[in-house]
């Protein structure tokens, strides 16, 4: 990164009341795709400088790319476990603001001040599904964490896109409260 990259990025705070993360959550939020509806957005709705604008939606777009390429890279020979990867990415912002997606190479982590939830296409058939929970019995459906160790406490595993139903979403919701 150069210089003068950086010396923005440091003075961002200062200059529009956010830094570049607070940004990149904000455009996460709004869900936009194009770069022009994302300065629209900065600049009117948020009164950001073009200059600034321009770099906050640039950065969050080459980030926003190299995850989309980790997740396609983890689904490469298991694209028919897209939907059901989806149908989670759909349920989580109805959580809150403040959660964060991290892909990694083989998994993609779910966070909020740590992670609650780890989405791991597992085979060609199935997607494991890893949560974090203090203190929670398993069950039939919502067993031992598994392959995950102590990544996770609890696995569900998952293989097709109506399995995303009330109780999982409920159990999504109590991994997320519980991760403050």
């Amino acid at each position: 990164m150069d210089q003068a990259l950086q010396s923005m990025i440091a003075n961002m705070p200062e200059k529009t009341g956010k830094s570049l993360e607070e940004w990149k959550a904000i455009l996460a939020q709004a869900n936009l795709s194009k770069h022009g509806e994302m300065l629209k957005l900065l600049k009117s709705e948020h009164g950001v400088s073009h200059g600034f604008a321009n770099t906050i939606v640039s950065l969050y777009r080459q980030d926003s790319e190299e995850e989309e390429d980790l997740v396609a890279l983890q689904y490469q020979g298991k694209e028919n476990l897209m939907p059901i990867y989806e149908a989670i990415m759909q349920f989580l912002p109805s959580l809150g603001a403040d959660v964060k997606i991290a892909p990694k190479k083989g998994s993609v982590s779910i966070i909020r001040k740590r992670q609650f939830l780890l989405i791991k296409p597992a085979t060609k058939s199935r997607i494991d599904l890893g949560f974090k929970f203090k203190d929670r019995e398993t069950g039939s459906r919502l067993g031992a964490s598994g392959p995950f160790g102590t990544m996770c406490t609890h696995r569900v595993i998952i293989e097709s896109p109506e399995e995303i139903d009330d109780e999982l979403k409920s159990w999504i919701k109590e991994a997320y409260s519980e991760s403050i």
